[in-house]
């Protein structure tokens, strides 16, 4: 069954019906974009909240370290990350459905207009041709009744004996001539008939059944179409739940994860003073009268407890930069904490040193990527704050000696302090040995496994395909970015969170 054999009568119907289909499309590209800003919008208002209430601030720092507070500030940052995958289907239902199917639409109106041009074309023209046909009857109608008069008028004649027989003749000649325009106004007729019937043979068995079996298939292509878009609006959202159960997954285990009997002991860690409990008070007997000046009483008269409750309020001295004023176990914490503060600063401005260095080297090699005069600035300034840190070290280091009083340095001394001090050794040499390793060939670290597909479209990075394997060439430095190199020896920057690294 098809339109063109079934429904040859009914174009008013393909009409409307068509248009409605279309109407339906458009309907859908609006629904869909509607449900864009709803993503974007419970996108946009996930951010804001995990914001909010993301600790800031150096107290908040140190709450941090408790794993309640820590596990918190887990959830918020998976929930920022869950928006992200929100904004994400957003982003790719707009491209994949409403763009595409926008322009689909477009050539689907301009396909249907077409084809109803030609149908009412066609059908104009046998209108025009059965007008003619109607025309050629007529005038066979009229030319016929008048040789039919003009023969009874030539007989007429001819029986009356007193017309001359010239009369007669005269009238024969004109029924004769009225008769032979008739003849051929009916052969005008005949072939004018045929001619139609022909035509309209042509317009209802091939012409029309062609349009509307056109039209057919633009409308099951149309169905098929919109088919699509209707799983896609499906398929969109399940490409990213992976990843949303993984944020999911991490907010589950940011919970799992929590030591309420560890916080504790890092709160006494944090705040106990180190102070011995205050002794008993010794008995004062008044009843055996004032004692003599040389005894202990009364050149160390006891002390007036001031403070019992130990929740009171008290005047805070001022800080000293080297905490000491604070009790000595906080004192060696803060102290301890501040060395680890710099080693991380120190060792991050060796990276960027090394990082510069490197990037001169190339910029000597090849010019035409910078002029390596561009880069002395940042070194110097790297140069002069790793002095500075280096300074901070080991003026921190040498209070902590001192707070630690007789006790073994390096049980109390971070390893951090100690590997900034390894570093800055290595450090040392890495100027005068950059020009050989420069030129040796970078070889892989690791190997990891892509746990997700990712399409690299920015500048640097390259697309990977779920389950395959890559070779680690740089580590991430913290940007949450690594560099990896696949199989074909494509080289680029890829999402860490987007791969796991073989053990």
């Amino acid at each position: 069954m098809d339109w063109g054999t079934d429904l040859w009568d009914q174009c008013d119907h393909i009409d409307k019906h068509t248009q409605s289909g279309i109407d339906l499309v458009e309907r859908y590209i609006k629904f869909v974009k509607e449900r864009t800003e709803i993503e974007q919008s419970y996108a946009k208002q996930l951010r804001n909240l995990s914001k909010k209430y993301a600790k800031r601030g150096s107290k908040d720092e140190q709450d941090c370290k408790f794993s309640n507070h820590a596990s918190f500030q887990e959830i918020l940052n998976e929930l920022n990350d869950y928006a992200g995958q929100r904004e994400l289907i957003a982003e790719n239902m707009m491209t994949a459905i409403c763009v595409e199917l926008t322009k689909y639409l477009q050539d689907l109106k301009q396909e249907r207009k077409t084809h109803l041009s030609d149908a009412k074309k066609a059908q104009q023209n046998l209108e025009s041709s059965f007008k003619h046909l109607e025309s050629t009857k007529k005038r066979f109608a009229k030319e016929w009744a008048e040789a039919d008069k003009a023969t009874q008028q030539a007989e007429k004649i001819e029986s009356d004996l007193s017309c001359t027989r010239l009369e007669v003749e005269k009238a024969k000649q004109h029924a004769h001539s009225r008769t032979h325009t008739a003849e051929e106004c009916r052969s005008d007729y005949a072939a004018e008939l045929q001619k139609y019937n022909k035509e309209q043979n042509f317009f209802y068995y091939t012409e029309i059944p062609q349009i509307f079996n056109k039209m057919q298939d633009m409308d099951e292509r149309r169905i098929r179409r919109l088919a699509e878009g209707y799983c896609q609006f499906s398929d969109i959202e399940k490409k990213v739940l992976p990843i949303i159960s993984k944020c999911l997954e991490g907010i589950s285990a940011a919970g799992a994860k929590i030591n309420e009997k560890q916080d504790s002991i890092l709160f006494i860690e944090q705040h106990k003073s180190g102070f011995e409990r205050p002794g008993d008070l010794e008995f004062e007997d008044y009843s055996q009268g004032i004692k003599p000046a040389s005894s202990d009483s009364s050149l160390n008269p006891p002390k007036v407890r001031t403070k019992l409750w130990p929740f009171s309020k008290k005047h805070k001295p001022p800080a000293a930069e080297d905490f000491s004023h604070l009790p000595p176990e906080q004192r060696k914490k803060r102290l301890q904490a501040k060395i680890d503060e710099i080693t991380k600063e120190l060792q991050k401005a060796l990276d960027q040193s090394e990082a510069l260095e490197k990037m001169k080297g190339v910029y000597e090699q090849n010019p035409q990527m910078g002029d390596p005069s561009s880069l002395e600035p940042q070194i110097t300034e790297t140069a002069q704050n790793i002095g500075r840190l280096r300074g901070e070290l080991a003026k921190y280091e040498t209070w902590l000696l001192e707070a630690v009083g007789g006790e073994d340095p390096s049980n109390t001394i971070n390893n951090n302090s100690q590997n900034s001090v390894v570093a800055s050794e290595t450090t040392q040499n890495i100027y005068t040995e950059f020009e050989d390793e420069f030129d040796e060939v970078e070889g892989p670290i690791g190997q990891c496994t892509a746990l997700y597909t990712f399409e690299g479209n920015s500048e640097g990075t390259i697309s990977i395909t779920e389950g395959e394997m890559l070779s680690v060439m740089e580590e991430d430095k913290g940007d949450g970015w690594m560099r990896v190199l696949r199989a074909s020896g494509e080289e680029g920057y890829i999402p860490s969170s987007y791969v796991k690294v073989a053990p």
